[in-house]
């Protein structure tokens, strides 16, 4: 169905809606009938009804008098040809037409054509009341809107509207307009209508890649960048030379070194400018990233704190002591140890109520971070706990031993064992049900953790070479990384793969992307190698980028 077919099928949708209400159902009486003789009233649209071909001409404006056929003069008997006609039935005059038309040249079909269906376009948008006019439009998509402003000016002043706008942004879960009006063409672009486009604009760049060459931030030197943080528009890096650097999104510089840290740093967590950071000397940093001052030195662990994870204004740090600490980010102080596991403490999820960790010594431990107790020791893993992800109802962990376990964290139960993966689950994100993982088998897959079924498997031709070593959601899409020098794109609910988003110089011969953090509108890649074939460094990817082209593209 074309476009004006669609708008038609709207309309008379919308008609028996207004005549008989959402139900099928007449109005009650308190709702206003167009009555009588007035300008909509059945009646005025019952004697306005064309009878004939003429009529209807006149009905839409037309002359009485079109320009006809000049090839000569009218043939003999016409008029009592037409008599004849007149005097006939309606099926009759049906049937004589048929006859007629096949016997009509290609040529004559065609003046006939161009004569009569003129008369039967009618711009019905022009003839509602704006009201109406809008409630139809709402029918119809974005890109079917966009068109329908270049109609004609009427329809464009319709298709603007800003409220009609904001009732599209809202269906898209668009929740924010944008502050000023942008000028497009000329003409002035209603906040919300300037949202839409911006999101769709940053869709499709994401999609297609159009961001531009990405800015490269240097400054680690050859070390390895091991934790990687982004908020608003600072990105924070932290690297085995004992330092984290603060960097500009948007202008590629480095604003600021934190320093003091006696080892390598290899773990950190960020809420807006403050930062936290864990390593090998055995303490954690509290940081203004904005100042670059060192607010708190957290002591306490006895060897390397080797993860963390920040709520709010608590951050639980775990370390290969063994142990777990829950630290007041404002104070410095350290307010509870948590013991129990036999080895390093390899991950660890706070949700700001409970404290989910897992070590080395292949299990997985629930905690009331408030009482110290351990409720659940969570056994089933045969080798290391590497990652988890824990969303307030489940637990879910991945291991050496190849496996992903998904428990109930009130009753420490094995929901369900996801096997399928060859190697290391490496990292896991977990969200609305729905768990991404990726392994060191080079495959990415997407699981419902309700049922414990594996939906996709990212691979293919295109897969990744070797290990992921990074992943993450973002707007419906799955970014992973990994250590063939590639980013890869993925639509998270068909498991295509769309394009690489990165993909280094180096790649295959030793260029690894080792982290990788998103925002909505922008991707910032930690890469490097470990032979010397790729040097250390930040890559920024922008897709907010400002298209030159119309609102319509």
């Amino acid at each position: 169905m074309g476009f004006y077919g669609t708008l038609k099928l709207i309309f008379y949708k919308m008609k028996r809606k207004l005549d008989h209400g959402p139900d099928g159902r007449t109005f009650p009486s308190g709702k206003k009938h167009c009555k009588g003789n007035g300008p909509l009233g059945p009646s005025s649209l019952v004697q306005a009804t064309p009878t004939t071909f003429g009529d209807l001409r006149l009905a839409n404006g037309h002359s009485a008098q079109r320009r006809r056929v000049t090839s000569g003069p009218p043939p003999t008997g016409l008029q009592d040809w037409l008599h004849t006609f007149q005097m006939w039935s309606g099926p009759e005059r049906l049937l004589a037409l048929d006859e007629l038309i096949d016997r009509c040249e290609t040529s004559q079909v065609k003046h006939m054509m161009q004569v009569i269906e003129p008369q039967f376009q009618r711009d019905f948008i022009s003839l509602l009341p704006k009201e109406l006019a809008l409630y139809v439009l709402t029918f119809l998509p974005p890109r079917d809107l966009m068109q329908a402003a270049q109609t004609c000016r009427y329809w464009r002043i319709l298709a603007e509207d800003n409220l009609l706008w904001r009732e599209k942004c809202r269906e898209e879960g668009i929740s924010e307009c944008e502050s000023s009006r942008r000028r497009r063409c000329g003409t002035a672009v209603g906040p919300w209508k300037s949202a839409y486009i911006r999101q769709h604009r940053i869709e499709t760049n994401w999609r297609q890649g159009d961001s531009g060459e990405p800015m490269v931030l240097k400054g680690h030197d050859d070390h390895v960048i091991t934790c990687l943080q982004f908020s608003g528009d600072l990105i924070v890096s932290g690297s085995d030379d004992n330092t984290l650097k603060v960097w500009s999104a948007i202008s590629g510089k480095c604003l600021r070194t934190l320093t003091g840290h006696t080892g390598g740093v290899w773990c950190s967590q960020m809420s807006v400018a403050t930062v936290i950071s864990g390593s090998t000397d055995r303490t954690l940093r509290v940081w203004d990233a904005e100042s670059g001052e060192c607010v708190h030195t957290l002591y306490g662990h006895t060897s390397t704190v080797r993860c963390m994870h920040l709520h709010g204004n608590w951050v639980v740090s775990g370390s290969r002591d063994t142990t777990l600490r829950v630290w007041d980010v404002s104070t410095g102080r350290c307010e509870h140890v948590l013991t129990g596991h036999v080895a390093a403490v390899r991950c660890v999820q706070f949700d700001g109520r409970r404290v989910v960790s897992g070590g080395y010594d292949f299990m997985v431990k629930v905690w009331d971070p408030d009482t110290e107790v351990c409720l659940h020791t969570l056994q089933g893993h045969t080798n290391r706990v590497y990652s988890l992800q824990f969303d307030g109802v489940f637990v879910v962990s991945g291991s050496l031993d190849t496996s992903i376990r998904v428990w109930d964290a009130e009753t420490g139960n094995c929901v369900h064992t996801l096997t399928g993966h060859q190697s290391l689950t490496s990292g896991m994100e977990l969200r609305d049900n729905v768990l991404v993982s990726g392994n060191a088998d080079s495959t990415v897959r997407v699981w419902d953790v309700r049922t414990g079924r594996c939906l996709h498997t990212l691979q293919g031709p295109n897969k990744h070479q070797s290990a992921v070593t990074c992943l993450q959601f973002c707007r419906g899409l799955v970014l992973s990384s990994s250590d063939d020098g590639t980013v890869k794109l993925w639509d998270l609910r068909t498991g295509a793969w769309l394009r690489d988003v990165v993909a280094l110089q180096s790649r295959g011969s030793g260029g690894v992307v080792w982290r990788i953090r998103a925002s909505d509108t922008r991707l910032v890649c930690a890469a490097g190698s470990r032979n010397g074939t790729e040097e250390t460094k930040l890559l920024v990817l922008d897709f907010d980028v400002d298209d030159k082209k119309t609102e319509t593209d």
